[in-house]
């Protein structure tokens, strides 16, 4: 009980921003704040840290329970591809709010990548991936859709860069994909065991 009395607590009062810079603001926002940090024993400590600012997102796995079917889509993503991965990333839709609300860019972006129109909305958290570095919170939905549905083109945007290939298997074949690895996005791996605890 004493650990979630702490986790709860305003922390404001423990943080003093001296500045507060931009370094870039090319396709994401890199700034670096100069801080102090009054530390848990209340010595007070001088950090500086950078952070990308990418604005806020949403994720979402459609899912046709009756008829045991996943959406997903694979794509190329730099990032992962500078690390070493050399096959297309296997991922859960998402994307960026740009002003509208987590359920709109749902809905919008289910339509773009992958040319689905959802149902209702479950959320399953409003979390983040990456705190010690990535200004982001995601707002994660498994979403109902029905898989004999007519399809729309989806694919997402060429003039945004976005190539998308969009599949379904059922979710224990999701979920084997992650055993084995070839799921390795954190927001999708989330969404699959979410969609499991249902389940069970």
């Amino acid at each position: 009980m004493r650990d979630k009395d702490i986790s709860a607590k305003d922390i404001t009062d423990r943080v003093k921003l001296r500045e507060l810079k931009t370094l870039s603001d090319d396709h994401y926002v890199l700034r670096r704040a100069d801080f102090d940090f009054r530390r848990s024993d209340g010595a007070w400590q001088h950090q500086k840290r950078e952070s990308y600012d990418l604005g806020d997102a949403m994720a979402v796995l459609p899912w046709d329970r009756a008829r045991d079917r996943v959406l997903l889509i694979r794509q190329f993503r730099w990032p992962v591809f500078e690390w070493g991965h050399r096959q297309l990333l296997v991922e859960a839709i998402a994307g960026k709010l740009d002003g509208d609300t987590p359920d709109d860019c749902a809905r919008r972006e289910a339509m773009e990548e992958g040319g689905v129109t959802l149902g209702a909305l479950h959320l399953v958290s409003h979390c983040f991936a990456s705190p010690g570095a990535v200004k982001e919170r995601m707002h994660a939905f498994l979403a109902d859709y029905d898989s004999n549905a007519p399809r729309a083109g989806g694919g997402g945007h060429a003039d945004e860069g976005e190539d998308i290939e969009v599949f379904e298997v059922t979710l224990e074949q999701a979920l084997a994909m992650v055993a084995c690895g070839e799921i390795i996005d954190l927001k999708t791996i989330m969404l699959l065991q979410a969609a499991k605890l249902r389940t069970i």
